[in-house]
């Protein structure tokens, strides 16, 4: 839950600035609504309980590389996002940049422990 309100306030931080005009910030909006819309999309999937009528599907190892492929592309945003912000390039988008820098990081942080958890649950779910 966590991840898509942070998510949502990053996309939704930057998407309030002219970050088209600035390459690197297309994209950390492309990462923060890709995520988020595939988080949500899961949420679904885990609330309707879509998972347990589609049994052919191994859930822990798509959790599991779902997460991890978040974790790694959210880091990834957060840096270009943190190394963009600059008061030189507009000084009335920088907070703005700035917040979403800030939550990028704290999105990537909620992504590492969810990555580490699906770890802990597709390494149980193989050794049995």
């Amino acid at each position: 839950m966590l991840q898509k309100v942070l998510g949502l306030l990053v996309w939704t931080l930057i998407a309030g600035t002219e970050y088209f005009l600035y390459p690197a910030f297309g994209w950390v909006m492309f990462v923060a609504v890709f995520y988020w819309v595939l988080t949500v999309f899961f949420l679904i999937i885990y609330m309707t309980m879509t998972y347990t009528r589609i049994p052919q599907v191994p859930w822990t190892t798509v959790g599991l590389c779902f997460n991890g492929s978040a974790f790694i592309l959210y880091l990834i945003a957060a840096i270009v996002d943190a190394s963009s912000v600059t008061k030189e390039l507009d000084s009335h988008n920088y907070n703005s940049w700035a917040a979403s820098s800030f939550f990028a990081f704290v999105v990537t942080s909620c992504y590492a422990g969810n990555t580490y958890f699906s770890f802990i649950s597709w390494r149980s779910r193989t050794l049995q």
